[in-house]
């Protein structure tokens, strides 16, 4: 397994891996918002033109993707096959290393999975909304920090 960089022309592979993994995780989380090919082109145009992109490589392929923006993890995903093999503890343990004063990230209400993960890897809860997003779903703000000094959540 190799995390690296992301290059552009891996972009639609990328976006696979968003799109198979948003699909397999609907009973935890509500469905994307955008059409597949809306999705395919954000991460083209967008995400890999102006984030920092990170990428869980194997022989076949990408399997996992971390994006950064600032000290945000704005996205993170694991092909579902390959959930809970490490890729996301690896992906996470880079973006430690490219932003160790700390990050930000939201997750659903509902991913009590992805909040299992987050806490065991020492991500606090500090804020939660109504449902704040494209999905109008409720979310919590998660943050780490080095020197775990994050507030609780109220």
């Amino acid at each position: 397994m190799r995390i690296q960089p992301a290059l552009a022309e891996e972009a639609t592979a990328i976006a696979e891996v968003w799109l198979r993994a948003r699909r397999a995780a609907v009973s935890a989380i509500p469905p994307p918002v955008h059409t597949d090919d809306d999705v395919r082109s954000w991460f083209r145009e967008v995400v890999v033109a102006s984030r920092e992109v990170w990428i869980a490589e194997d022989g076949g392929g990408v399997v996992g993707l971390l994006v950064l923006d600032g000290n945000w993890i704005d996205q993170l995903y694991v092909v579902p096959e390959r959930t809970g093999h490490g890729i996301g503890a690896m992906l996470l343990a880079t973006a430690k290393r490219q932003r160790p004063d700390g990050l930000r990230l939201w997750t659903f209400a509902t991913n009590v999975r992805a909040q299992a993960f987050y806490v065991r890897h020492g991500f606090v809860a500090t804020d939660a909304t109504d449902g704040d997003n494209e999905e109008g779903a409720p979310d919590i703000r998660y943050v780490w920090s080095p020197t775990s000094d994050a507030a609780p959540a109220r």
